[in-house]
């Protein structure tokens, strides 16, 4: 079959033929990828930066965010079957472990990250565990390749009260877009959105909610914030741009007592905090990681079946579509900082065989 491998201890990945993998396991499912969003990790893995090269073994397919269908069930599967359309977490838990016994299997002790840990799914074919799989019943399948990362920007908002209170969201990636929106719908008083990309700007200015942008390179980003909120400050802030300056800028406009989440990944794990300050404003910090499983699937699920999150918005997310073997054309965007989510497509591999 075709996947997309990284072959070497160096930047890029290769298009190649490779074995189809087979059910080992009673419990695995075979899927045949249809197609995949693709991820910062994944550009991550691409450039092969210093988290990458302590993650990820040679060689290795790479990608996670999928819809997929299933081809072949293990003898113990059930709740499946041929025929059906998934999604997957890409967190591949134990379920025995205390975290996974105690409702954080998001955060199992013996964690395998799918597309990191173990091969991904930017190939014809792969094998999973059933425990990992999402239907997606009533739901389009054009937006099943961003369940993951709209899951991400559900858990990490879902650590405070957003209801009336003042919320802003650092870097306007497609996962920060996606928090503007959820904390959008779930009744934020003000939500406002820190971004200095003039392409993610523009994207996010179609959409039809009512939020702030602003460009702190061009806006006093704390003058602008005590504006909208009366000079009350900001209540829960989401940092999602993995820009540790942006991070201390923030702080700054926080009200004492709020609410400061954290998902983004830094270049650096060490980074300069005001923490003597930090402590005097009392603010509670959350650092997030992956999604709450399946809590988080569940509420994507329901607004998406309910028309919470309209087709208009979604769709100016999703801003490019490439054949699997165009990859290369999918960093040099990436690298442009010009894209939305951009999708792989898969199915005419499919239509190949």
């Amino acid at each position: 079959m075709k996947a997309i491998v990284k072959t070497k201890e160096s930047k890029g990945f290769e298009w190649k033929d490779v074995v189809e993998p087979n059910i080992t396991k009673p419990d695995q499912v075979k899927i045949k990828t249809l197609k995949s969003s693709v991820c910062g990790t994944d550009y991550h893995i691409y450039k092969w930066d210093e988290w990458s090269q302590s993650q990820v073994r040679i060689p290795h397919i790479n990608g996670h965010e999928v819809l997929a269908e299933i081809v072949e069930v293990g003898d113990q599967v059930k709740g499946f079957k041929v025929g059906e359309v998934i999604a997957c977490e890409t967190h591949i838990y134990c379920s025995t472990c205390y975290q996974c016994r105690t409702g954080n299997a998001h955060v199992c002790e013996n964690m395998s990250i799918l597309g990191v840990h173990q091969d991904g799914i930017w190939a014809e074919f792969q094998v999973v565990p059933q425990n990992i799989l999402w239907k997606l019943d009533g739901i389009e399948h054009r937006y099943a390749a961003i369940m993951e990362p709209l899951g991400n920007a559900i858990h990490t908002l879902s650590y405070s009260e957003v209801r009336g209170r003042h919320v802003l969201i650092i870097g306007a990636g497609p996962i920060g877009i996606m928090a503007a929106y959820v904390a959008y719908i779930s009744g934020a008083a003000t939500v406002t959105v820190s971004e200095v990309n003039q392409y993610r700007i523009d994207m996010l200015s179609k959409f039809d909610i009512n939020i702030n942008i602003i460009n702190p390179i061009k806006i006093n980003l704390e003058s602008e914030i005590m504006k909208i909120t009366d000079s009350h400050g900001i209540d829960v802030m989401c940092e999602m741009s993995g820009n540790d300056k942006a991070l201390r800028q923030g702080l700054n406009i926080m009200t004492s007592a709020g609410d400061v989440n954290i998902l983004a990944l830094y270049p650096k794990s060490m980074i300069e905090l005001p923490i003597n300050d930090l402590v005097f404003k009392n603010l509670k910090f959350q650092f997030v990681t992956g999604r709450k499983l399946f809590d988080t699937w569940s509420v994507a699920s329901q607004w998406l079946k309910q028309g919470r999150l309209t087709s208009k918005n979604l769709n100016n997310i999703l801003t490019h579509v490439f054949k699997a073997e165009d990859f290369e054309d999918v960093f040099k965007i990436m690298e442009e900082n010009k894209c939305g989510k951009i999708v792989l497509d898969f199915t005419y591999l499919n239509k190949k065989n």
